[in-house]
């Protein structure tokens, strides 16, 4: 028979964003176990943005070099030292990991780094050994989706995780899917002077984003890179030291072979929840194993609470950490706050860069009345100044409120530019807010005034808003 389970305050499962509800509960002299099953700091600080945007870095400024002739300068990369650059990511990830462990060897938090599962109402199996938490916060997050295509095992494809450990830029890469982890690590690759050809089943790269940003994207990637859209591999095979990859196209139905020396796999997420067996404690999980909350981010058991991927809302590690402090507040106070996404923002690293928040146009037209507003970087001075020919930005304001409802923008320092307004969507500001305020001229984000100053009626539906 089992031992007896060592009982704790709080139990929190993943060391990413979770480490910010057990350090919170330390704070007020709780006990904590803090569980973990991969790497501490989780898939930001080991497999996400922390490593991809270290590498992206010098692929920025590779093309920058690159495109530098429009403005009358000759510059040309000699070379490329693809393993310092990997050697000097990997040291950064361990660097951050080290800091997590000293960190908490220095408190009374309990670590347990190894497989974990459920077993009852808020007990953990860990390696044998039982543990039980007054509250629980599972913030468990995501892994790799791996399609079930025939073949695929038998070939040594590359993810967002394996990918890290490559010493030697492949010649050539197929990366399968167009969401934000393909069209990064393309541009990289590209940039490292690798052959890259994507392979996207839907219509265009970053679906979720607006059509005419997405575009632009598929536009620019197309001068560096081979773009498939409308494709799906179907089945996969090795061929010499290579991998080819039958695709299908879903409009035509025309079946072609796509060769490369590597693949990499980049068509989505899938939560961890599965791992943890959640049902055992009462969590209820969706069709797709994320597991289900509301908007105070509690489950469907009383005083467990998750955040994050595992709960697959927005995907991103700034949501996350900002629902593991609304988790945290709604597991100690009365006065329950709800998580409002309405101004979570993100961005896609790639060249060009893309950021965006709020809702799309297609979105908003299911509720609101808008304006739409649009204007490109070269109507601004700073704009005209980097000859940026295909920037762009674009605002969705409630025609009644003058409401900023999303704002989306493509071209340098898009995520930096986006801030502005960021900020006033999230202190339920609107266009006056803006753009009553002097701009620093000439600047770059004299493009927000520009797009918002633009604002109209839409003509007709917009594209993809069906």
């Amino acid at each position: 028979m089992p031992h007896a389970a060592k009982n704790y305050d709080v139990i929190v499962i993943g060391s990413g964003s979770g480490a910010i509800v057990a350090e919170l509960a330390l704070w007020r002299g709780l006990s904590v176990a803090l569980v973990e099953q991969g790497l501490l700091g989780g898939t930001c600080l080991n497999v996400g943005c922390v490593p991809s945007k270290l590498l992206i870095h010098p692929a920025d400024r590779i093309v920058q070099a690159q495109e530098s002739a429009k403005l009358g300068i000759s510059a040309q990369v000699t070379g490329i030292d693809f393993p310092a650059i990997m050697k000097r990511m990997r040291a950064a990830v361990k660097e951050g990991r080290d800091y997590i462990r000293d960190g908490l060897g220095k408190t009374s938090i309990a670590l347990y780094q190894t497989e974990a599962h459920f077993v009852a109402d808020h007990t953990l199996d860990v390696s044998g050994e039982r543990i039980h938490g007054d509250r629980v916060f599972i913030a468990a997050g995501a892994r790799p989706a791996i399609p079930p295509i025939p073949g695929l095992d038998d070939v040594a494809y590359l993810t967002n995780e394996s990918v890290l450990a490559l010493d030697e830029a492949p010649a050539s890469l197929l990366i399968l899917g167009g969401g934000y982890i393909a069209v990064e690590y393309a541009h990289f690759f590209a940039a490292m002077g690798t052959r890259v050809t994507i392979l996207e089943r839907l219509h265009r790269l970053v679906a979720d984003e607006e059509p005419e940003l997405s575009l632009i994207l598929e536009r620019k990637l197309a001068e560096r890179l081979t773009l498939y859209t409308d494709t799906e591999g179907f089945e996969a095979k090795r061929s010499g030291d290579g991998v080819v990859l039958l695709g299908r196209n879903l409009v035509t139905g025309r079946v072609s072979e796509f060769a490369a020396e590597r693949l990499m796999v980049a068509t989505g997420r899938q939560p961890n929840a599965g791992r943890l067996r959640p049902q055992a404690t009462g969590v209820e999980t969706d069709a797709r194993g994320y597991i289900k909350v509301n908007g105070y981010l509690e489950t469907s058991k009383a005083n467990v609470w998750a955040f994050g991927d595992v709960i697959g809302k927005r995907m991103f590690i700034h949501v996350a950490n900002q629902e593991a402090l609304l988790a945290w507040h709604n597991s100690i106070h009365e006065d329950k706050a709800e998580m409002d996404y309405s101004a979570a923002p993100h961005a896609v690293f790639t060249h060009p860069q893309l950021a965006a928040v709020g809702l799309t146009e297609a979105e908003a037209r299911k509720s609101h009345n808008i304006l739409v507003g649009k204007a490109d970087y070269q109507q601004v001075v700073a704009g005209e100044a980097m000859l940026e020919a295909d920037g762009l930005a674009k605002a969705i304001v409630d025609k009644d409120s003058g409401k900023i409802l999303g704002f989306h923008v493509i071209g340098p320092h898009a995520t930096i530019v986006i801030q502005e307004v960021i900020g006033v969507m999230a202190n339920r500001g609107n266009v006056n807010s803006i753009t009553s305020a002097m701009h620093i001229h000439p600047a770059l984000p004299e493009l927000i005034v520009a797009t918002l100053q633009s604002l109209k009626e839409p003509d007709t539906p917009a594209r993809g808003s069906s």
